[in-house]
């Protein structure tokens, strides 16, 4: 087992970027220390009445993670902004999520606590995991509680009710991750909303996640 070692104020930085953004955004994060990052395909959703008459309802986009310390990722998400501009629709979004572990060939404990953060933040991140073909419904019941949209991500699970069986082999059924953010106010009214009209509650039907949102940067209140 590895030996466990304590880094104050750990943090999962979140950056959506349209797609072919990512490469940029790990170049700007390595030029002040950052070793590398992760990029996901994903494809966000915008609530606008006249991309959804062109059909551009779904916009193809990027995701890049990036773990570090609280003061690094200040850092970063201000260099970023700077260079990005996310005050500026469209340009892209990016948030802060505490991290308690990382485990990997080193094992990283964090100290984050509230006290780090300096205040409670204002927004939520809802992670709902579905099986893959539910995802627009999950955006659809969100919006119906007032959701601007969300982003979703194709991945893969299993466990006790998300299997099936073929041939004696088990069969990892696909599945989509929708994040969604929103106001605190608001995610008990939108996470309901996706319960009920996704029967979240039965087995197998899906999980969902609620965590708070350190720092965000770039979002907006529907389109101009």
């Amino acid at each position: 087992m590895n030996t466990i070692e304590e880094i104050p104020s750990l943090e999962l930085l979140y950056v959506i970027v349209n797609y072919g953004q990512g490469s940029r955004i790990l170049e700007l994060a390595k030029k002040i220390g950052f070793r590398g990052g992760t990029v996901l395909p994903a494809l966000g959703t915008v609530k606008h009445p006249f991309l959804n008459f062109l059909s551009l309802y779904d916009v193809e986009k990027e995701v890049v993670l990036m773990a570090s310390q609280h003061e690094k990722t200040q850092e970063l998400m201000t260099h970023l902004d700077s260079k990005i501009h996310f005050e500026k629709p469209h340009h892209g979004l990016m948030f802060t999520i505490p991290i308690c572990q990382i485990i990997g060939s080193r094992t990283y404990q964090s100290t984050y606590t509230e006290k780090t953060r300096g205040e409670e933040g204002m927004y939520h991140l809802i992670t709902t995991v579905v099986e893959r073909g539910n995802a627009e419904d999950v955006i659809e019941a969100a919006e119906a509680a007032g959701s601007q949209g969300g982003t979703i991500i194709n991945g893969r699970g299993s466990g006790i009710n998300e299997t099936t069986r073929l041939f004696n082999m088990d069969i990892e059924p696909e599945k989509e991750v929708v994040w969604i953010i929103a106001p605190k106010d608001d995610s008990d009214r939108i996470v309901q909303s996706i319960r009920t009209h996704l029967a979240i509650d039965e087995p197998g039907r899906g999980i969902i996640f609620i965590q708070t949102i350190g720092q965000i940067y770039g979002l907006h209140k529907g389109l101009k």
